[in-house]
Order: structure tokens, then sequence, then C-alpha cells
């Protein structure tokens, strides 16, 4: 079983709330975690259609039935139920991780804990594996540069094509399942289940499209104009669709880095998937060798490695602070990650195995546009070897997540 970053910061989190609440999306080990790091808990899942209708029918008499701590498994499917875990909590504010709840669909259940239990409710949330939890390390700052090219390389010896097309969902991991024929299965429920759900959308078929047509957008500007018109569909309804992928954590927008320096920079926020092996099935890559001269390469792996930061950030439940920059000119920094202490880290993301000088170029160029030369910079690369070039520290994908 591979080991979660998050369950060190889910055990915090149930000494100081009386409700916790772990999302993500479907299948990223939600309920394995909560149930392996919370042993004495008692559970029930409102997946099951008995406790699922007990819970509509008669909330009191549901929540009755657990006078200590339990965990309720995909909560948003009796959203009414929070209000009266709200009542329960505020009669015993002082019963910290009573309730645990877990559920796949975001934006409905924080707007739920915003109605019901706002100052009383810590969030987490819990992606698919990152590359650290499948290599078996322990959890750094990803803002630790040096500590990360210090790590080992991964023991299975997984190469970086095969890392990409995999991607990062447990079951595929624990059970050694075709990559292709899981995410195909997984992307179908997505599709007929929670899509037809959350939007009521007529024509699946059409939003399918859509779905393909944003990973062949993968690490480029969001132009939802063109997005639309692609697509056969209104402006507004590609706005809510990309809307309805993000908060059900299949894609993540970047936005542009807020300080302007004097300079025009691109106000537009850059799409990416949060996990590489389903893009892979979406872009029709059917075995990694494919990836090797494919057009997406590039995007491929710039989405993994702008995944990884933000799992980096959420499994030590952090806000992942992480942007882009560019400017007018043209000139784009892949990723800026900023620090606690309001430090900037530049990084530069180039799928190439030979490291060339003109990876170095961008990292220059924004050097001398914040006037700070000595800054160094990140290049992370899908070579094996790190080192030190000039003022940036080259690390390999090896170490990276």
């Amino acid at each position: 079983m591979v080991p979660r970053h998050l369950k060190t910061r889910l055990l915090k989190a149930t000494r100081e709330y009386p409700v916790v609440t772990v999302t993500g999306p479907r299948q990223s080990g939600k309920t394995t975690l909560t149930r392996t790091a919370l042993p004495g808990y008692a559970y029930v899942s409102l997946e099951d259609p008995e406790q699922r209708r007990f819970a509509l029918e008669d909330p009191r008499g549901f929540l009755a039935q657990f006078p200590g701590k339990v965990i309720l498994d995909e909560i948003q499917r009796v959203p009414d139920l929070f209000s009266y875990i709200q009542v329960l909590v505020d009669e015993t504010p002082d019963d910290m991780g009573r309730f645990v709840l877990t559920g796949s669909q975001n934006f409905l259940l924080l707007r739920q804990i915003s109605q019901s239990l706002a100052g009383r409710c810590a969030v987490l949330h819990l992606l698919p594996f990152s590359h650290s939890e499948i290599a078996h390390r322990k959890a750094v700052d990803i803002t630790d540069v040096e500590r990360m090219a210090r790590r080992k390389p991964r023991r299975d010896k997984k190469d970086l094509l095969e890392t990409l097309f995999t991607g990062g969902y447990p079951r595929i991991h624990d059970k050694g399942l075709d990559p292709q024929d899981w995410l195909r299965n997984y992307y179908q429920t997505y599709i007929e289940r929670d899509v037809r759900e959350l939007l009521n959308v007529g024509d699946l078929e059409t939003f399918g499209r859509f779905v393909g047509l944003c990973a062949g957008r993968a690490g480029q500007l969001l132009n939802l104009t063109s997005l639309a018109n692609d697509c056969g569909i209104t402006h507004s309804t590609a706005r809510r669709w990309v809307s309805v992928l993000e908060a059900s954590f299949i894609v993540t927008l970047l936005r542009p880095y807020h300080r302007n320096f004097n300079k025009r920079l691109v106000k537009s926020p850059k799409l990416y998937f949060l996990d590489s092996g389903l893009l892979c099935y979406l872009l029709r890559i059917r075995k990694p060798e494919d990836l090797t001269l494919h057009a997406s390469r590039g995007a491929v792996f710039e989405s993994w490695v702008v995944s990884e930061a933000i799992k980096n950030f959420e499994h030590r439940a952090e806000r992942p602070e992480v942007s882009f920059w560019r400017d007018s000119t043209g000139h784009e920094v892949d990723l800026i990650i900023e620090t606690d202490g309001g430090e900037t880290v530049p990084i530069e993301i180039k799928s190439g195995q030979t490291f060339s000088s003109d990876f170095a170029d961008n990292l220059a160029w924004w050097r001398k546009t914040i006037g700070q030369t000595d800054r160094t910079g990140v290049i992370v690369c899908g070579g094996d070897r790190s080192f030190t070039y000039h003022s940036d520290r080259v690390l390999s994908w090896q170490k990276w997540g």
C-alpha cells in the first residue's frame, strides 16, 4: 500500500476541528485514506441505496446510529445532512474530529460547508498519487529544490514516458491494471454519471467532444471563444463546462502572475489536466512509446510537472501558490511558485532529455525584468541528471514532486 502524504494533516485536523472534509476526484483514494488513518471510526457509505434512503427520510435517526466518531462517505449524495450535522456539532463544540466527510463533487460540498459548517470544518483535498508517493518518499516543500535534488530515484525504475502514460490514479498502481482500460471506464463513468448529475447535460456526446478539445489545448492559454466555436456551443456554456471540469478535479486553471513589473502581461489562465494518464487517454495516446514523437509530448509533460506542484501543496494541506508569467512580447516562465516568505521560485519546464543552454533563456529574461540578477531559477527537464547551470538549478523529472 502506498502511504499518503495527506494522512499527517488529516490526523492533525481531527484534533483541531469538529468536522473534517476530504474531497477530491473519484477514485483518488479518499475512502482508503480515511478508513486506514482512522480505524476506530464507524463507517457508512451513502452510495449504499439503503443507507442513502434512511439518511434522506430520517436524517436525525440516521445520525443517531453513530454516538461516537464516524466517516460519512460520499456525503454530497445527501446534502441535507450538513444542517443536521451543524446542530450536533454546536451541541458538543469541543468534540473534535466527530465527523469525517468525504465527497467527489467539490463545488457542491464547498457550497454546503459555507452555508452550514463555516468555521467548524477543515477541508482537505486528496488528488491521485503524486510522484513522491509512488516513490515512497517523504513529503517535502517543493520550493526546497536542493533537498529534492538529493532524493534517490524511484525504486521501480519506470521511465518518463511510462510515468506520464500511467498517471497517478491509485487503483491502476495497486492492482497493476492496464491504464487505458481503466481510464476508459473511469472517463465513461464520469461523463455518464457525474456530468449528467451536475449539469443535466442532455447531449453527452457534445460534452465529451468538449473535453477532448480541452485535452488538445492542455498547456495553452484558455480561449473560451475558440473552444466554444470549435465545439458548437455558446461562450457561457463553455465557461460553465470548464468550471465543472475544474470542480471535479479533471483540469486546473493556472492563473497569470499578478505583479506586472511595468510590463504588459497576458490575463488569460492556462489550462492543465491534473492527471497525465487521463490526458494521454483523451489525446488517444495508446502506449508509452507513442509519446516519443507525439506533438503533445511537451504539453503532457508540462501538465504533469504543474499537477505535481499542486499535489505537493494540497497533500501538505497548503494552498497552492502557483501561477505562470508571460509578457506581451512572448517571454514566458512556465511556473511561478510563491513561498511563505513572499519570495518567488521561477520554473521552466522542458521535456527534452538532453539539456540545452537555451532552456535557461526565459529565466534570464525574468531575472532581468524583476531586477534581481542573482535570483536562482529551476529547470525541470526530462533527463536523468540534476546539476547547476550558471544561476539555475537543473532538476531531473525523477526528483520532482
